[in-house]
C-alpha cells in the first residue's frame, strides 16, 4: 500500500479537505541513498495543469499518467537521517495553486568501511595541478547534471544492469585509501574483465565522453526529467557525445583507467547532482511511462 500523508497546505491557499490533491511514494519507506517515486492524485472534480517542486536538494520534474495521476522521482541523500520533506506546488488549470509538503519517513541504509591501497600520487592529497584538473572534471559533471534537469523524460521502463556480474563494492560504503584519504563509495563497483562490454540501463541521450582524472575513461548518459548515469574506468567507449541509447545498447567496455585498484565497472545513478544506489532505479515499479512517452 502507498503511504498517505496529512497535507500540509501553505497560509495562501484554501485548508485541506477530502477533495484535495493526495500525495503518496512508492516505496512507503524509502532508503537513505535511494530512489523513489512520488505520486501526486489530484482530487475529485480538480483539472491539474503541472505539479512542481524540489525534494533532497534537487528540483522534481512530474509528468502525467495515462491514470491523471502525476509522478515524478526523488532522491533520499544518503546522509538523510528519519525523514525527508518535499516541497510541492500543484498548480490547476484556473492559475490558481496548492502548496503540499509531504514529510516521508526514511529507513537507515546498511552501509560498510573498507581499507584500500592505490597508487600514492592518486591516495594522499592532490597537489596543485591535479587539484585543478579535479575541479575541471567535477565543473563538466555538473553541466551534465544541469542538462538531465533541463531535458524532458527519455527513460522508460525498460531497464537493464549495465553489466550482469558480481558486486565488488556497493554503493554508500565508507572507504579509507591508504590510511590517508577517507571518502563515501558514491557508486556500484560490478566485476568484469578488461574489454568485457558495458551497456546502457535505460534509453538516454549520451551527454558526456571523456578522460577523467580519478574516474579515467568515463561516459555519461543524461536519462532526462533529472536522471543521469555514469560508467568509470572503462577501457574504450564504444559512443559519442549526441549518440541516443536505449536499454543493451553497448556504450563501452570494463577497463582499469584512473584511481582503481583493478578492472571493473563504476557506475553512477543520480538525480542532478545527488548520487543514489543505482540498484534503487533498476527496482522502480514498472508502468510508470508517461501519458505518450516514447517507448
Amino acid at each position: 500500500m502507498h503511504a498517505l500523508l496529512t497535507l500540509l497546505v501553505s497560509a495562501a491557499t484554501v485548508a485541506a479537505s477530502p477533495t484535495d490533491p493526495v500525495v503518496s511514494w512508492v516505496p512507503e519507506r524509502p532508503v537513505q541513498g535511494h530512489l523513489f517515486q512520488l505520486v501526486v492524485t489530484p482530487g475529485a472534480g480538480d483539472a491539474v495543469a503541472s505539479v512542481v517542486g524540489e525534494a533532497g536538494g534537487e528540483a522534481l520534474h512530474f509528468e502525467r499518467r495515462a491514470d491523471g495521476a502525476f509522478v515524478g522521482l526523488a532522491p533520499v541523500p544518503v546522509e538523510t537521517e528519519d525523514a525527508l520533506t518535499a516541497d510541492l506546488r500543484v498548480v490547476f488549470d484556473d492559475g490558481s495553486a496548492q502548496a503540499l509538503a509531504p514529510r516521508i519517513p526514511v529507513a537507515r541504509g546498511e552501509y560498510r568501511h573498507a581499507q584500500l591501497t592505490v597508487a600514492p600520487r592518486l591516495g594522499s592529497p592532490l597537489n596543485d595541478a591535479d587539484a585543478a584538473r579535479l575541479r575541471e572534471d567535477q565543473a563538466k559533471a555538473a553541466e551534465v547534471a544541469r542538462q538531465a534537469h533541463a531535458a524532458p523524460r527519455l527513460w522508460t521502463d525498460e531497464r537493464v544492469i549495465p553489466r550482469d556480474d558480481r558486486v565488488t563494492s556497493g554503493f554508500g560504503d565508507g572507504r579509507v585509501f591508504n590510511g590517508q584519504v577517507s571518502s563515501r563509495h558514491l557508486g556500484l563497483d560490478l566485476d568484469g574483465d578488461p574489454g568485457d562490454v558495458v551497456v546502457a540501463p535505460s534509453r538516454g541521450v549520451v551527454a558526456l565522453v571523456d578522460t577523467f582524472l580519478l574516474a579515467g575513461n568515463i561516459v555519461y548518459l543524461n536519462h532526462g526529467g533529472g536522471l543521469l548515469s555514469g560508467y568509470f574506468h572503462l577501457s574504450e567507449q564504444l559512443v559519442a557525445e549526441g549518440d541516443t541509447v536505449a536499454a543493451g545498447t553497448p556504450i563501452g567496455r570494463v577497463g582499469a583507467t584512473g584511481r582503481v585498484t583493478g578492472p571493473h565497472l563504476h557506475w553512477v545513478v543520480r538525480i542532478g547532482t545527488t548520487s543514489v544506489d543505482p540498484r534503487s532505479f533498476l527496482a522502480l515499479p514498472g508502468s510508470t511511462d508517461p501519458q505518450g512517452a516514447s517507448r
